[in-house]
């Protein structure tokens, strides 16, 4: 993956299905800007997984958010023991 480059593209396109091969998994192409590439380093440093896990972990968690918010709910974050939570709004 190459950072500081705009925009994504995917192996699939809105009238055909998802390209799966190997069975279960869906090859993806994905340019990542900087900040995001940095972000992907910073996550596979601290949780120790490979960048396709990290990945995978993090649309998951994606979704998740989408759906509570979809749903109505709302998810709030507390920072550290100490804080006050605050509302997390997914953009």
């Amino acid at each position: 993956m190459e950072a500081g480059m705009a925009g994504t593209s995917v192996s699939t396109t809105q009238d055909q299905p998802p390209v799966r091969e190997g069975g279960s998994h869906e090859r993806v192409t994905v340019n990542l800007t900087k900040k995001t590439s940095d972000a992907l380093t910073e996550a596979v440093r601290l949780s120790r997984d490979s960048k396709t896990d990290t990945i995978n972990k993090a649309l998951q968690v994606y979704a998740l958010l989408q759906q509570v918010e979809a749903d109505g709910g709302a998810i709030y974050l507390r920072e550290n023991a100490g804080a006050e939570q605050e509302r997390l709004r997914v953009f």
